[in-house]
Parts: structure tokens; sequence; C-alpha cells
């Protein structure tokens, strides 16, 4: 049997990649470091105008059991366990945020050849429980992703999705916020040695009858360096290129510019993640 549907967060995520992934106005700075005993440390600093945020993350994996845990400059303690594959095609996720009390949740998913299944609920007297599932296979398949509160009997979230894969193009739809937005999406690899692709994702909001058109393109000028474009029909186009000039460690540069207010100062950003 060939390769399942995956999640429900798998609909659409390679023109959501293309389109959004790695573009910033930021300036942000990654370093991770592995210790003697195999402990990954990661330390993150981001700026955002005169605001500067930062955290440390440590990763340990023993076996099938990895172990994230993260502090941030606001002092709040974020722990994931992660057990994977307790039985086939299984794993479980266990989170919960230091002080939140309320944060605490587990999570069971389930993958298939012809089904992806994911389901979670809080860790309190009145939980919110979430479902999402996907059925069909590597070539079509259709999902749903649901919330529920338990405490108020009301659905929080419901979303649907519809993935089509053909070689080199993907193709989605979904139907997202209560029904609110229709988007459907398009992925076309051009060329995958040099890496070259082309999206787009066109958007309907129901409530206030506004599209969104975006269209992008990427490219690999050679194996170790990228470059991205992207435009929208608001005029916002946005640029990057990212350059690996050591393995795993990558340099990106990205600006966006409104084109019909050209005299306004361009959107620069900065990320530079470093690994050994």
């Amino acid at each position: 049997m060939g390769k399942g549907p995956g999640l429900y967060s798998d609909i659409g995520k390679k023109a959501r990649d293309l389109l959004y992934k790695d573009y910033q106005g930021d300036h942000k700075f990654t370093i991770t470091t592995y210790t003697s005993t195999g402990v990954a440390i990661t330390s993150s600093g981001t700026k955002k105008g005169e605001l500067f945020l930062a955290d440390v993350s440590t990763q340990l994996k023993n076996k099938n059991i990895t172990t994230d845990i993260k502090v941030d400059t606001n002092s709040n303690l974020l722990t994931t366990i992660t057990i994977d594959e307790p039985a086939p095609g299984l794993k479980t996720i266990l989170s919960f945020k230091v002080p939140d009390q309320r944060s605490g949740k587990v999570e069971l998913q389930y993958l298939h050849d012809y089904a992806g299944i994911s389901t979670s609920m809080g860790l309190t007297a009145t939980p919110i429980v979430n479902f999402s599932g996907v059925a069909g296979n590597s070539d079509l398949s259709l999902g749903a992703d649901l919330s529920f509160d338990t405490a108020t009997g009301n659905f929080t979230k419901y979303n649907a999705g519809l993935n089509f894969t053909k070689t080199d193009l993907i193709a989605s739809l979904t139907l997202n916020d209560k029904g609110d937005t229709l988007a459907a999406s398009y992925y076309h690899s051009v060329s995958p040695l040099t890496n070259t692709a082309v999206g787009a994702e066109l958007t309907h909001c129901f409530s206030s009858n506004e599209n969104t058109l975006t269209i992008g393109t990427q490219h690999a000028l050679d194996p170790l360096t990228t470059v991205k474009a992207r435009v929208n029909n608001y005029g916002k186009a946005s640029t990057l290129i990212q350059h690996e000039w050591r393995p795993k460690s990558l340099f990106t540069i990205s600006g966006e510019v409104d084109t019909r207010a050209i005299e306004k100062s361009a959107k620069i950003g900065l990320a530079l993640a470093l690994k050994p």
C-alpha cells in the first residue's frame, strides 16, 4: 500500500510553506548546541521593533521518548513529552505550561494507509476536546477539524478540507473559521532538480466579502542557496534569499514592500540559525 493521507494539518501545507514560510520582518538569532549526553540546547532571540523576546529550550531523546522543555522571557515553562509508536502507527503527546494550570493537554495521533486521526483533550474538569481526521489515500483525501468546549457546550472550531495530489502538483480546498473563510491553494513542482516551484492561494471571507490572492515561486540558485518571491492583490511584494553556509546552519534575509506606497520604508527581516 502507498503513502497515507497524513494529518489534517498536511492539507495545503506545501502551498503554505512556499508562500509564507521563512518570510519575516523581524531579526531572529537561533543557536543549537549538544551536550556529551546528547541533550540538544537551543537559544533563540527575536527583536520585534523595540521589543526583544528570548527563549531557551532543551530536547532529550531516549529510545522512542522525546522530552522538550522551553522557557521564555515571561518565565513560562512549556514541557512536551512525545512517545513515538507505543503501538504501530500511534503517537502520544503530553504537554503542559507552567504557571497556566489549564494548559495541560494529552494528544493521540494515529496514521494508517487510508486514514490519519488526531485527537486531544485538555486536562481540566471541563476540557476542550479537539478532533481531526483525514480519510483517503496519497492522491485524494478529505478531512475535518473540530474543537468542542465542554464548559459551554459549543463548538469553538469546525473546519473541513480536500486535498488532491498528482505527481508534481497539489491542489487543496479548505473551509475555515466556522465556515466564514474559503481557501483554495495550488502548488506545482516545476523542476525538482533546482527545487523550482510555483504556488498560489485564493481566499474569500464571506462576512467581509473580501478576496485575497497570493502567488509565489521559489528556485535554488545552487544546492546551498534558495530564493523565493511572492505578491498579493493588495500590492504587497516580498522576497527572500536563504543560504546554508554550513550544514544545518542557515542565513535568511527577507524584505517586503508595498508597491502602492513605495515612499514607505520597506520591511527587512534577518534570521540566523546555527547548528553544529
